[in-house]
């Protein structure tokens, strides 16, 4: 069936993968676009009154349910504009193929995703449709039923393409911040760094702004993130500067003193007091984490220069013991590790 035609001024966007960022994307599109959500039942089946967005110093933003159309099939694609692809990275390639079949001819591809390779493997399965890369900077976690939670700030960032100007200018008018930009392979060489405390959060068991305010936390972090860095510069990459400091100096700033970090990082800390990582929820609801996208991707690249990156193995590990668990019904190791027994933990790991 041929969908009807989009108002003027307001594009078909179709979301591949409506969980947390999904739904938080769409819903704030959905008043200046035709948005169509397509995911998992388990996630649908809680917005039959529509979803609410909430995020700190704003008040709740609830879009009724026919606001949106809602599908769990790929072939709700059929007519959009854009897609935005919102998928984990295990499934982009499985995602990449159900899209083959039912995009129209012109339809724009976005890879809104964590990891380094999601648009090359779209690009590969699409070679007649533009697929462009872009990031989402900050957190969103599903705090109940139907209601996603932004808890920290940051503007979204897409490929510098003309392809590109219908989905800057629907984010605009919906009040996200976005950046076109001409450097996105260093975009997601950064937003790497930054997605290494996903795992550190998932194990801590604690809200991001309490956990980077630990030293022996950030320290695990830094030990990644030093690990990543080597690769980088074997590999020719210099990660693009997202913050107030250079990539290659974060790893100092997170072995700072607990007072002085948090005097020469409060921006940094400007998170908010339920923000948790995509990582820590993927455990709490038993699903299978984005590990092998993250810490995964830097053993992988030390790999192929010869380099050590035993920090980043065992996360990797420990995450993977952590998935098992809690799909276990037997009693099973806790998950939640202190800041000074994970840190002696991947100090053990290197020695």
């Amino acid at each position: 069936m041929t969908p009807p035609p989009a108002a003027p001024g307001r594009p078909r966007i179709a979301i591949l993968g409506a969980g947390s960022i999904g739904c938080h994307l769409g819903g704030h599109l959905a008043a200046h676009a035709e948005v169509t959500l397509i995911g998992r039942r388990t996630v649908l089946d809680t917005l039959a009154d529509g979803l609410t967005l909430t995020a700190a110093g704003r008040p709740p933003r609830h879009v009724p349910r026919a606001d949106l159309t809602i599908a769990t099939g790929p072939d709700a694609v059929a007519g959009a504009d854009l897609v935005l692809v919102t998928v984990k990275s295990s499934g982009t390639a499985a995602a990449a193929l159900e899209l083959a079949e039912h995009l129209d001819p012109g339809t724009v591809v976005v890879s809104f995703q964590n990891g380094l390779h999601n648009p090359g493997v779209l690009r590969e399965a699409l070679p007649d449709h533009t697929v462009l890369a872009g990031m989402v900077p900050y957190n969103v976690l599903q705090t109940r039923p139907g209601t996603f939670h932004q808890g920290s700030a940051g503007a979204l960032m897409v490929d510098d393409l003309p392809q590109a100007a219908p989905l800057l200018d629907a984010l605009t008018r919906a009040g996200l911040p976005v950046q076109a930009r001409r450097d996105m392979r260093e975009v997601q060489y950064a937003k790497l760094l930054m997605n290494l405390n996903n795992a550190v959060n998932a194990l801590s068991g604690l809200p991001l702004r309490d956990q980077l305010g630990q030293r022996d936390y950030r320290r695990c972090l830094a030990l990644c993130q030093d690990e990543a860095l080597a690769a980088y510069r074997a590999e020719g990459v210099r990660p693009a500067r997202l913050g107030p400091l250079p990539a290659a100096a974060t790893p100092t700033l997170l072995r700072l003193p607990d007072p002085l970090f948090h005097r020469l990082a409060a921006a940094s800390l400007r998170i908010d007091a339920q923000a948790r990582s995509s990582m820590w929820e993927d455990l709490e609801r038993g699903r299978p984490t984005e590990i092998d996208a993250l810490q995964g991707e830097v053993v992988a690249l030390a790999a192929r220069h010869h380099l050590p990156a035993p920090a980043n193995a065992r996360l990797i590990t420990l995450i993977r013991t952590a998935e098992t668990a809690d799909r276990t019904p037997t009693p099973a190791p806790a998950r939640t590790w202190t800041g000074p027994a994970l840190l002696a933990e991947l100090n053990r790991a290197a020695e």
